[in-house]
């Protein structure tokens, strides 16, 4: 079955997912940036709220994944110095002991391929922290010169386990052959995970695909109670996006998954 990621940016919108039948989070802050990531406190609380929960079925046909963390020291391009790539390093390190499922990365060089160096040190510092954690590279991947390439690079270098990507265009639903053929050129060895701008009616398309997952924010805005000075742009500077239970839930039931029923953890 197809899996299904949803990108969060709260311990409240992990719960939801979790409920609504997500099979695992990308837990980040500030997707109006891209994504950037998380704060210590986030994912901690993160991981306390999910391990409150539990679901009474255990072959319920996706198990849960858990949650897997961004790491992306700073806005703007994917080449970095030496100090981003220290920092990145100390992030995925932190994370990791920390007790994330995952870690999601990517590094690339001036030329616009993957940096091959930097990833296998991201890679390496995560499963040395954690050695059953999953490595994704991000969608530095749809600012290469070629996807092809660049999969070919990652399938070459063998340290990363997904590939998350709108097939080097703006979304994801504009590119349904060109994940296709990504997934043909993997085979199975890294999985290919549709992800930038898709909407429910997407779905089908891209499970047409052949994609391994589908990644999606479902999230809705929320207005602000207001702000006497604005901090941000926007109409509503105090405005929020939260996860929607309705959009998770109908997402998974595109890919044949339901809610959990939950009970409390024995834990």
């Amino acid at each position: 079955m197809t899996a299904l990621e949803i990108a969060v940016t709260s311990a409240q919108g992990a719960r939801t997912a979790y409920r609504c039948g997500a099979d695992r989070v990308e837990l980040c802050a500030a997707l109006e940036v891209g994504g950037l990531t998380p704060s210590a406190g986030l994912l901690d609380t993160t991981l306390a709220g999910l391990a409150e929960l539990a679901s009474p079925v255990p072959d319920a046909g996706h198990p849960w994944q858990g949650v897997h963390v961004l790491i992306r020291p700073r806005p703007g391009d994917f080449v970095y110095d030496a100090d981003d790539l220290a920092t990145a390093a100390a992030e995925v390190r932190a994370v990791c002991r920390a007790g994330a499922q995952g870690v999601v990365v990517g590094a690339l060089t001036g030329d616009g391929d993957v940096d091959t160096a930097a990833l296998r040190l991201l890679a390496d510092t995560a499963r040395e922290s954690a050695p059953q954690v999953t490595v994704t590279f991000h969608r530095a991947f749809d600012q290469v010169a070629s996807v092809t390439h660049a999969l070919a690079e990652l399938l070459d270098l063998g340290v990363v386990d997904r590939v998350l990507t709108s097939g080097g265009k703006a979304a994801a639903g504009q590119a349904a052959g060109e994940l296709a053929g990504l997934a043909d050129q993997s085979a199975g060895r890294i999985e290919i995970m549709a992800g930038g701008g898709v909407r429910l009616d997407d779905i089908p398309a891209l499970t047409a695909a052949g994609v391994d997952a589908i990644h999606l924010s479902a999230k809705r805005r929320v207005a602000g109670a207001g702000a006497r000075v604005a901090l941000g742009s926007g109409d509503d500077p105090g405005a929020s996006f939260v996860t929607d239970a309705g959009q998770v839930s109908q997402a998974a039931a595109a890919l044949g998954a339901t809610g959990r029923l939950l009970i409390p953890s024995a834990g």
